[in-house]
């Protein structure tokens, strides 16, 4: 069977664009939420790879969240033209790890704006009790398409204890499993190229996700971001970074035990310049050439998502 370049793989932009028929962009906020493995809760220090819950630089907690809507609204349709959809991506730190009154509070904001058409919340697979899952499926009775983001990152325990994530596997798969008893959809975490691992345990990553009722999964490359404990590893010589090539190669990998239905909503990660320590192509102005080099590995092999999926469906 022939396929275009794009359908490769199944991407978030392509699923968007299937369901709306229209341009839907991401709109990324920031809170001032933290993390039980920052608290004390679980854990201190945080995920040894973390460095301000992942916030882009850009981007101000303090500011009002409807501010940071409207700013980021704006800067999209400056970009794009009038005629575009939005979702509101939560991404800072564990964006579920809050109180009842003032989750809703952030979440209620959303809904005063008629061209979102959904949101988007990034947390960990043990920051979901049922009550938050219940108020995340009351959105989409408002008419909200929801969706949760589980870092699971790795599918071994050794190396979620290593990164210091302070839960395990099987944290992940209960959250899966009880979220997706909602309408509410699914999109999972990893980061390809963690001390310690090889080719087989990140494609086990992906096959225990293709095993799971999973809607879709962001695939990072491991990034050194200065003044985390990460960077102290580094540069001490414990492990090295994966090449471009190198990186490549191991998404195809992943990409091709998923199962074509997932949505792939990201390949690649970034961060300012001045912040990354290594690999060098972890940069916006790279992104580009990190997902051509992707699609050329595809294409060299002949391959695509799903092409290698190990169980029935």
């Amino acid at each position: 069977m022939v396929r275009k370049i794009e359908r490769l793989y199944y991407s978030l932009k392509d699923y968007l664009k299937d369901k709306y028929q229209k341009r839907v962009q991401k709109i990324t906020v920031a809170l001032p939420f933290t993390c039980p493995n920052i608290d004390g809760t679980k854990a201190t220090g945080g995920c040894t790879y973390c460095f301000s819950g992942t916030r882009p630089a850009h981007l101000e907690p303090y500011v009002p969240l409807r501010r940071q809507i409207e700013d980021g609204m704006k800067r999209a349709k400056n970009r794009y033209g009038e005629n575009i959809l939005f979702f509101v991506y939560f991404q800072s730190y564990s964006n579920t790890y809050g109180q009842y009154d003032y989750l809703k509070s952030v979440y209620d904001t959303v809904l005063s704006f008629e061209e979102v058409v959904g949101i988007d919340v990034g947390t960990r697979p043990d920051c979901a009790p049922e009550w938050v899952l219940d108020l995340l499926e009351s959105y989409t009775q408002k008419g909200l398409e929801v969706w949760v983001e589980y870092g699971l990152q790795s599918a071994n325990f050794s190396t979620l204890r290593a990164i210091n994530r302070a839960h395990g596997v099987s944290d992940f798969v209960d959250a899966v499993l009880r979220t997706k008893r909602r309408n509410i959809k699914v999109c999972a975490h990893i980061i390809l190229g963690l001390p310690g691992e090889d080719r087989e345990d990140m494609i086990e990553t992906a096959k225990l996700l293709s095993s799971l009722p999973v809607d879709g999964v962001k695939i990072h490359p491991l990034h050194v971001i200065k003044n985390t404990k990460m960077a102290e590893q580094y540069l001490r010589g414990e492990f090295k970074v994966l090449s471009l090539q190198e990186y490549a190669e191991r998404v195809v990998d992943v990409i091709e035990v998923l199962p074509p239905k997932m949505v792939i909503h990201r390949l690649t990660g970034e961060v300012e310049p001045e912040r990354l320590i290594a690999p060098d192509y972890c940069t916006y102005a790279k992104k580009h050439e990190v997902v051509k080099a992707i699609a050329d590995q595809l294409t060299a092999r002949g391959s695509y998502q799903g092409c290698k999926i190990p169980f029935n469906r």
